[in-house]
């Protein structure tokens, strides 16, 4: 399966942006799928995940209603919408996947999925 972000760029605080996560090589409804973020000179983290059904969202504490994640799996695309954005929202952002059985509901950290994109750069001036 690879996986390639697309979306990010430079906006102000307040705006918006909606990243998408194009997944191919496999078929994708078998993959929980989730975002994570990187900010110069931080670990890595959970931003936001979603179980292969999509009926299961997890969001970190800092992003709770701004940021909504979804997928939509005949076009093999995972997003998410990002609102309100703040400056500490700046950082390289990866979409990462990990094959799950339906009921498995995966720990939104970056040890539980294996798959990994490239990245797409978020900005976020004040």
């Amino acid at each position: 399966v690879q996986l390639v972000e697309s979306g990010g760029g430079l906006v102000q605080a307040g705006g918006s942006l909606r990243l998408s996560c194009s997944i191919s090589g496999y078929t994708m409804q078998y993959y929980a799928v989730g975002w994570f973020r990187q900010a110069p000179g931080k670990e890595r983290e959970g931003v936001s995940c979603i179980t292969r059904g999509g009926g299961t969202t997890t969001y970190a504490d800092s992003v709770k209603g701004r940021f909504t994640i979804s997928r939509d799996n005949d076009k093999k695309t995972v997003y998410l919408q990002m609102n309100n954005l703040k400056p500490e929202d700046t950082g390289l952002y990866y979409c990462a996947a990990k094959r799950t059985i339906l009921t498995v509901v995966p720990a939104c950290t970056s040890d539980e999925y294996p798959t990994w994109g490239q990245g797409t750069q978020v900005t976020v001036s004040s």
